[in-house]
């Protein structure tokens, strides 16, 4: 779970103006970093299932605003995808 000040600070750093908090990037941004705080968590709790699922479901969310990223604007989906370090 992430705490405020650690969510605002990853909305500062992908945000695309200064009141910007909901745009694909700012999303895509907030749940690679959840995706990456579970999985080091089922690194240590194997069979935390429940977890794994609920990390499922957010890579199903960060993949849908990828794909509409990609299908409207191409040059800020690579932006996004180089920034966060995503493979695809």
């Amino acid at each position: 779970m992430l705490r405020k000040d650690e969510k605002t600070a990853v909305i500062e750093a992908n945000r695309t103006h200064e009141n910007d908090t909901g745009s694909p990037e700012v999303q895509i941004a907030i749940l690679t970093r959840r995706i990456t705080d579970l999985t080091e968590h089922l690194k240590v709790h194997k069979k935390d299932n429940h977890s794994r699922r609920g990390m499922y479901k957010m890579i199903g969310k960060r993949r849908n605003l990828l794909n509409y990223l990609k299908k409207n604007d191409i040059e800020r989906y690579r932006t996004v995808i180089d920034k966060l370090g995503i493979r695809k």
